[in-house]
């Protein structure tokens, strides 16, 4: 149900914001063509034009739509092949879309009834604003994956992979991946030490946010900035200080070593997870237990880390995705008999520029994925057990 009436818009405010938003979209299409400047003129004239005729139009909106679907699916093709021409179509299908919003009103159908217009613009702009930095974000992630697939040693997309034929898509990186010595020793020692350090990281990291979390402990806030400086301070600093110090003590160039340093990067994030999640925890739970005749021990077994094993969870999983992750703490900290995934990713492309890295790469993107799944998972059933509308 629509909180506000929609009502048909003016042809100049259909006109002017379309012609907005395809100067944003001719800014990428022009760019890629070698014309920036071009791009955004010739999509504000064409949206304007569109967005004019589309107020007059409202009551053949489908027959519209079919029409930009089409005209631009057959521009992309002429453009640039069959790729573009589904990129084409996909822009059509969004802006026939976009502008029978506009015109139609249907804009501020879920929106307050009592906003002004300036209200409803920034309402719109943050998310655009939003979805822009996401794009920024992702969009790197989003080509890689596909290169990963590339039937040649580039890194970039060959003639064939832009046509989609199936002689420029294959596997060979992946193979050398799963059967190069070097690769597969690097996988085991990533396999083998972060798994250690996350187990040090969830044991130290969840005893001290329990600690900090009493009132009655001194000094709580300055220990709790201690604890998480490794988050804080730049990475290379902390890689540096942690090469002299266990130079010192002969942990440098040792699997205990480079466990202990990523324990260290892991902890924070521990703390965090697990200390949100004793916000909501009712200390009375633990008072009645000890009435009962528990020990501390018991209590906390039994009683308080059913209850926070949520955080303790998302917390070791984020200590996993640093040590897994990790590669400038290694160098320092590692020899050569503890390259670990992103240490070998990270010799490929200083000395061999090897194409394996994008499928490695596309292999870590797709864990980590499953990872965070996991810990909004997790999340969700902290909240529920704690009495919170998952949101």
């Amino acid at each position: 149900m629509a909180l506000t009436p929609v009502k048909k818009q003016t042809p100049t405010f259909t006109a002017s914001v379309s012609a907005a938003a395809g100067a944003f979209a001719g800014l990428f299409v022009g760019t890629a063509q070698g014309s920036g400047l071009l791009g955004i003129v010739i999509g504000a004239l064409l949206m304007a034009i569109l967005g004019f005729v589309s107020t007059g139009l409202i009551e053949k909106e489908k027959i519209v739509r079919a029409v930009v679907l089409v005209a631009c699916g057959i521009a992309g093709f002429a453009i640039g092949g069959l790729p573009a021409g589904i990129i084409g179509a996909l822009f059509g299908l969004f802006f026939g879309w976009f502008v029978f919003w506009l015109a139609t009103g249907r804009y501020r159908s879920r929106l307050a009834p009592y906003l002004t217009s300036g209200q409803v613009l920034w309402h719109f702009t943050f998310r655009v604003i939003c979805g822009v930095i996401f794009v920024f974000l992702i969009t790197p992630i989003l080509v890689v994956m596909p290169l990963s697939f590339n039937a040649q040693d580039f890194f970039t997309f060959t003639p064939e992979m832009l046509r989609f034929e199936a002689e420029g898509y294959s596997l060979k990186h992946y193979r050398d991946f799963f059967t190069s010595d070097q690769w597969q020793s690097a996988l085991r020692n990533s396999l083998t030490i972060a798994p250690m350090a996350t187990v040090l990281s969830v044991g130290f990291g969840t005893l001290a946010a329990i600690g900090l979390s009493q009132p009655h402990v001194p000094f709580r806030r300055a220990i709790m900035a201690i604890l998480i400086s490794p988050m804080i301070v730049p990475l290379i600093i902390s890689a540096a200080g942690m090469y002299f110090f266990y130079s010192r003590i002969g942990l440098q160039g040792t699997y205990f070593g480079v466990v202990l340093a990523h324990a260290a990067l892991g902890i924070p994030f521990v703390i965090i997870t697990v200390t949100a999640t004793l916000v909501g925890f009712d200390r009375s739970l633990t008072r009645a237990a000890a009435n009962m005749g528990a020990d501390p021990v018991t209590t906390f077994f039994k009683v308080q880390m059913p209850l926070i094993l949520p955080g303790v969870i998302s917390g070791g999983l984020f200590a996993f995705i640093t040590s897994f992750d990790e590669v400038v703490v290694v160098l320092f900290v590692g020899s050569a008999g503890q390259k670990t995934l992103p240490w070998q990713m990270f010799t490929g492309l200083r000395e061999q520029i090897s194409p394996t890295i994008l499928a490695v790469a596309t292999i870590l993107v797709v864990i980590s994925i499953c990872l965070l799944t996991t810990v909004e998972m997790l999340r969700r059933r902290s909240e529920r057990l704690r009495g919170i509308t998952p949101t």
